[in-house]
């Protein structure tokens, strides 16, 4: 009989190749994982060295990959077959090395008494408001293993680790979400913007972002406030408009607290969205268990007793830097108990009596709890 477990853990140096696999898959628009090995190295090197603490702060970046963690059954034997299916991580404070650039949407007013005329015109400001501020990043799944909860899991397992080690961390916590393109990886944002100072395609330009080489943005970007109105109606109609595969992504986020502040990135327009680390339900509702590891836990069977609450999904989490792990299970946590199963408890790499932080996984739940 085959078992299979999703695990979240920080990526390691043998996770390159499977790395450079799943940023094939990627496609446009997620500039922090591009299809570059070399980039990808560094970027692995970085999330070492952050948990090492080895890491200049404008370089620390914390990144976890999901992994599908089956246990096969041959001819009466037992082999472990692992697959990094997905990968998530943390910046801890964008824009210190680079400068970080987004577009502020506002306006301005023309007024004229005489005439009797009062306009207000939309516009976009390049600002760097965005500097100092943590960032979630990187989130990627492949297309197979989008089903069930493993979409959330890979997405709020970062709201524990953040619990966790809160003094990693800047005090507001921003998303960039991905802006409106077609099948091709053409932005309509760009195509009407973009190409008049850059010259080149919309993705061969968030490539170039996604790879560290962002000067161009400074030389080649106009500094002065721009007039959406002289856009194309395509464009604006995208700005701070989040592509269709990025929805749920964002839905889950404004669950959290998140919301959009009126910035948008300068390539393809998709919103940002951000909020204070002390307001993410998450983060603020996760909470301390000690483990009580036992044969029924992770499931509803065996479970009689009429007194039991329903068991519903929760992320657990270990508590250590180094060794951090994150499990989906079903849970009915008692008092400041919280059972797993042996297996589980072996992929969190705990034990009974130990530390481990839990939430759960819906924001609906955490309302009872």
């Amino acid at each position: 009989m085959n078992a299979t477990l999703m695990i979240v853990r920080p990526i390691a140096a043998a996770d390159l190749g499977a790395l450079f696999q799943l940023a094939s898959k990627a496609g446009v628009g997620l500039t922090t994982l591009p299809a570059n090995e070399a980039l990808l190295k560094q970027r692995i090197d970085a999330s070492l060295a952050s948990f090492a603490g080895t890491a200049e702060p404008a370089d620390q970046i914390f990144v976890f990959v999901m992994e599908e963690a089956e246990t096969v059954s041959e001819h009466g034997r037992e082999r472990k077959k692992n697959k990094i299916v997905g990968i998530c991580a943390i910046a801890a404070a964008v824009g210190l090395r680079q400068p970080w650039y987004s577009y502020r949407v506002g306006q301005v007013v023309h007024a004229s008494q005489e005439l009797g005329i009062f306009t207000q015109t939309p516009t976009l400001f390049l600002s760097n408001d965005h500097t100092g501020h943590s960032e979630l990043c990187s989130l990627f799944l492949d297309s197979e293993y989008r089903v069930g909860k493993n979409g959330s899991m890979l997405s709020k397992c970062r709201f524990l680790f953040i619990a966790q080690f809160r003094a990693l961390f800047a005090k507001k916590m921003i998303a960039e979400l991905r802006g409106v393109s077609d099948a091709e990886g053409k932005s309509p944002f760009w195509e009407s913007l973009g190409r008049h100072f850059f010259s080149m395609d919309f993705k061969d330009a968030d490539y170039l972002t996604g790879i560290g080489k962002k000067s161009f943005v400074a030389e080649l970007m106009p500094k002065h406030p721009l007039y959406s109105s002289f856009l194309t109606p395509a464009a604006q109609a995208v700005i701070g408009q989040t592509h269709e595969l990025t929805r749920p992504a964002q839905a889950m986020l404004e669950a959290e607290g998140f919301r959009y502040e009126g910035h948008v990135d300068i390539f393809d327009a998709g919103p940002a969205v951000e909020c204070d680390v002390g307001d993410i339900d998450a983060v603020v509702k996760s909470r301390l268990f000690t483990a009580d590891v036992g044969p029924e836990a992770g499931s509803d069977a065996g479970s009689t007793a009429k007194s039991e609450q329903p068991k519903i999904n929760y992320l657990v989490a270990s508590t250590s830097l180094d060794h951090f792990r994150v499990l989906l299970v079903r849970a009915s946590p008692s008092g400041e108990l919280l059972r797993l199963s042996a297996v589980q408890a072996a992929a969190l790499g705990i034990k009974s009596g130990d530390s481990i932080r839990g939430v759960p996984l819906s924001p609906k739940d955490r309302v009872a709890s």
